[in-house]
């Protein structure tokens, strides 16, 4: 990892304009933050009091950083992973290809989209089961018909973390169990979730509050509702983008929120007391604080 940060760069104490406390910044990190379009800081006000042991907000549009604490450092991240698993499949597969759901699936544990053993299903209507009602059930069932295995899926998983430069994540399962082999950072966190928003289903799925998807018979109906309680906040704009919450993740999300002048703006906390209330903190102290 060391080889990856160049250098040190406090900004709260060497360039008070950005009031960010960034260390151990890449390079590319730091120029955003020097160029024309990056947000400005209004003042020299003090960063908000979070918790979270890691939390990262960029500008999406520069990746400047806004806020960052403890960025590099490696923990369980629990159903954000699901991201990944997203991104494998959509680059596998079409949509309307039909999946026969395994008694191992249906029986998952955790959360759950309500799966039923031998239900037939698309592909679609799983992603849409995983990302809103981060489904476990659904996160199986889709590595198992991809790979035969959810043990085998897990390569792809690692594969498209190397492709996307993650240097400091690993995967051993596709819902986000926690497991010693299971981690990513707050800073490789926000490099695949730019990545997934990439994706115009995945973009246009993590933004819905609530939905119902059927089997390919139409015979049974899942109600989902979204694990993201920010979604539809007239005040904070929030339009994703994934929680996680396990005993060794803590509870952790990343979100989406939509900025001034068309800005958007990725915030992540991980293991927070209460990521809701820590993100609605760490939002609005970036919008009174920074000029867009």
């Amino acid at each position: 990892m060391l080889s990856t940060l160049l250098f040190s760069l406090f900004f709260e104490t060497i360039e008070p304009s950005y009031g960010t406390f960034v260390q151990f910044v890449p390079a590319h990190i730091s120029t955003a933050a020097e160029t024309e379009k990056a947000p400005r800081k209004r003042g020299d006000s003090l960063v908000p009091v979070i918790e979270a042991k890691s939390i990262y907000a960029i500008d999406l549009k520069t990746d400047t950083p806004l806020l960052a604490r403890d960025i590099f450092t490696r923990r369980s991240i629990a159903s954000i992973g699901k991201l990944i698993t997203a991104m494998v499949i959509l680059d596998r597969h079409k949509l309307d290809e039909k999946i026969i759901v395994s008694k191992n699936a249906a029986e998952e544990q955790g959360s759950k989209m309500g799966l039923k053993t031998g239900e037939e299903i698309t592909v679609e209507n799983l992603l849409m089961g995983m990302l809103i009602a981060s489904g476990n059930d659904a996160a199986k069932a889709l590595a198992e018909f991809d790979s035969g295995s959810e043990d085998v899926f897990v390569f792809k998983m690692n594969e498209k973390a190397r492709s996307l430069g993650l240097k400091d994540t690993h995967f051993s399962n596709a819902k986000g169990f926690d497991e010693p082999e299971n981690y990513s950072t707050a800073y490789d966190a926000s490099i695949f979730a730019k990545a997934a928003l990439n994706y115009p289903f995945i973009r246009k799925t993590v933004a819905l509050k609530t939905t119902t998807v059927t089997s390919a018979s139409g015979k049974t109906k899942h109600l989902l509702e979204s694990t993201n309680e920010l979604l539809e906040n007239p005040y904070w704009k929030v339009v994703g983008l994934k929680t996680g919450r396990t005993p060794a993740a803590g509870q952790s999300f990343v979100a989406l929120a939509e900025g001034p002048n068309g800005r958007n703006i990725l915030t992540i906390v991980l293991d927070s007391p209460s990521r809701f209330k820590e993100t609605k903190i760490l939002i609005d102290w970036i919008l009174r604080n920074y000029e867009f």
